[in-house]
Formats: structure tokens, C-alpha cells, sequence
């Protein structure tokens, strides 16, 4: 790495438990610090990202220049990075109780705050694709006017993340952004598409175990519980694949995808912050009769096998894990900038 890359810094705004952060410090970007409102990350995000320092604040109440003084960042650097992935459910196209994330709909707006005061080299945004289905609502709009206005030159689009590593059907909005390049800035593309079977199994490290198993070590390969009726139901889903709505359609409950398998040969579906429930999606194992595990789901998600999640339950493990940016996507991000930089004006 060259001296000027040494020099990329970041600030990751809605950390929660530090994946978009260990993927910008694995392509070689230091992230001064991650800002999230929820204590239960904390532990998480600093015991796996040594020497980035946590932020506990509600983005609604920092002010501008108090993150100049806690993190030591400068107005007009165009060596900084701000990246924003705020929590997304609000704009989500999954059937969620909008009450509750109504709050977070104007979270890109608070960030919008700090990248008009710090005005630094580089933005990067990750959400989901409903945040520009609904850009005026979300304040995506705005925010790109304003960054045009201001001298940046932006790419965004919905990525695909299977094309990137990603062995998921996971779809992302995603925008970077920079004053100091005139490059079009975007992730590089995989020559194949992880599948399950790329991740997964015995071969990959994943001994078999039984629904409700808990592993009380640090790799953390703990399958939740399954009621009479749903271990029944999973048993006789087909293996590698298999839909259970023969099996329950009499009772009618569940999406199509419900209570089903996942495929070895097919990426994973999204994983979300649901993964480990059998009940809520394609997330049954394929061959085991069991949902994917804690360490499976996370392993889907790209973090590495020693990313260890100290939340106080398996859902709220479960809860970090789904509303990660999959570290290897972001990489792919953060080795795009640094080219950007390499390759100058």
C-alpha cells in the first residue's frame, strides 16, 4: 500500500456491530471510530476492530463539532471518509411494523448534517433499495443535489451483492461518492458467484448439529430451538432446496418461502435479522433439520470465523448479523476509493 492510501481515514456512522468497519480495514482504510446508539454493540464492535474507537450517541443529538473533538477529523480533508448505513427497516420492502422504525426514516437526513459541515473527500452510503424507490421521502434527493452542487462526482445504483462475494440474493442500494476524483467510483465485480455450498457444511468447517444445540464457545454454532410441530414440518421438507408448503398449506400460514430450505448450488436468500427462525424464510438448513445456525448466518454474511458477537442473547446477535453490510462487499468499496486515489484526477 502506498503512503497516500495510509492516509484514507473513516468515520462509520450506524456501526451497529462493525461490518461495513472491518471490510474498509481489510482493504487497507483506517476507521478512526463508529458511531451507534445502541450499547449492545458496543463490545462487539471494538473487541473485533482493535484500535477503532466506539461512539455511543444518538445521531439525532451530536452536534457537528463535538465529532471533531471526540474523533480529531477536520472540515475540507480530503483524505476522510463518512460513511452512513443507517438501519434500514423503515424503507424496507419486508413487512415490518412501521411504528417502530419511524424514527429512523430521517437518519440520512442527520447524517446529510455532518457531510455538509466536515465536507469531506469522500461519502459513501448502503441501504436498501427502497431508499431511492422513495428518494424525495428519504431525503436521498437532497442529498445528491447537494453533493453535485458542492463538486462531487457520484455513482450509485441497486448492487447485486451475489456479483460481489456475497453468497446471497442480497440486494443493496449503494453510493460513493468524491470531490477530490474525477474517476466514477464503484465496486469490482467477482469473476463467479459464491453459492451456499461455498460457505457451508462440513467441508467448510460447520460439524452437524441438532435444532436447539448451543455452542458455548467462541464459534458460537447455535441453531435455535424448534417446536414439535416444526421439526415435523422440516423433516419432511425435500432436502437441498425443498418448499414445505405442501406441508402446511392446509394450515396456511407462512410466505412461500416460509419453513423452507436452503439450496446448496443457489446463493443464500437475504439474510436478515431473522435468519436463525425456521418460520421466517428460506433460512432452513439444507440438509440438516434445523434453521442455519448463529455462525452460519454470520458466515453468510462474509465475516470471518473469529468475529465473535457479545450481544446478551442469540436474537440479538442474530439482530447484528442481519443488519450488517457484509464485510467482503465492504472491501470491495473500500478498495475502490483507494484506486480512485491511486489513479488521481
Amino acid at each position: 500500500m502506498t503512503k497516500k492510501n495510509n492516509k484514507l481515514k473513516s468515520i462509520d456512522f450506524f456501526c451497529s456491530g462493525g461490518g461495513m468497519t472491518y471490510g474498509m480495514r481489510q482493504a487497507g482504510i483506517e476507521v478512526i471510530a463508529g458511531i451507534d446508539n445502541d450499547p449492545d454493540v458496543k463490545e462487539t464492535y471494538e473487541k473485533n476492530n482493535l484500535g477503532t474507537k466506539f461512539i455511543q450517541a444518538d445521531v439525532f443529538n451530536l452536534k457537528e463539532v463535538d465529532l471533531s473533538k471526540y474523533t480529531g477529523i477536520n472540515k475540507n480533508d480530503d483524505n476522510l471518509i463518512l460513511i452512513g448505513c443507517s438501519p434500514c427497516q423503515y424503507w424496507s420492502i419486508i413487512q415490518t411494523d412501521k411504528k417502530k422504525s419511524q424514527k429512523s426514516k430521517d437518519l440520512l437526513k442527520e447524517f446529510h448534517r455532518f457531510v455538509k459541515y466536515y465536507n469531506p473527500g469522500f461519502v459513501v452510503i448502503e441501504n436498501v433499495p427502497g431508499l431511492e424507490r422513495r428518494a424525495k421521502e428519504s431525503g436521498l434527493e437532497q442529498f445528491i443535489k447537494d453533493l453535485e452542487t458542492r463538486g462531487f462526482k457520484i455513482h450509485y445504483d441497486i448492487f447485486n451483492l451475489n456479483e460481489y462475494g456475497v453468497p446471497q440474493t442480497r440486494k443493496r442500494f449503494s453510493l460513493i461518492a468524491s470531490r477530490v476524483t474525477e474517476n466514477i467510483i464503484k465496486p469490482e465485480k467477482e469473476k463467479y458467484k459464491a453459492m451456499v455450498k461455498d460457505f457451508l457444511g462440513k467441508k467448510n468447517g460447520f460439524p452437524e448439529i441438532p435444532a436447539g444445540h448451543k455452542d458455548h464457545t467462541f464459534f458460537q454454532h447455535t441453531s435455535a430451538k424448534l417446536s414439535k410441530e416444526n421439526l415435523e414440518i422440516i423433516k419432511k421438507t425435500p432436502k437441498d432446496g425443498g418448499n414445505s408448503i405442501k406441508e402446511r398449506k392446509y394450515k396456511g400460514k407462512g410466505f412461500h418461502d416460509s419453513y423452507s430450505r436452503m439450496s446448496w448450488d443457489k446463493p443464500a436468500p437475504t439474510i436478515t435479522t431473522k435468519f436463525i427462525s425456521f418460520s421466517n424464510g428460506r433460512f432452513g438448513h439444507p440438509e440438516e433439520d434445523r434453521a442455519i445456525s448463529l455462525r452460519e448466518g454470520a458466515t453468510l454474511q462474509t465475516f470471518p470465523k473469529d468475529y465473535v458477537f457479545y450481544a446478551k442473547s442469540m436474537a440479538a446477535n442474530a439482530k447484528m448479523v442481519g443488519n450488517a453490510v457484509p464485510p467482503q462487499f465492504a472491501k470491495k468499496i473500500g478498495k475502490a476509493i483507494i484506486k480512485a486515489m491511486e489513479n488521481g484526477k
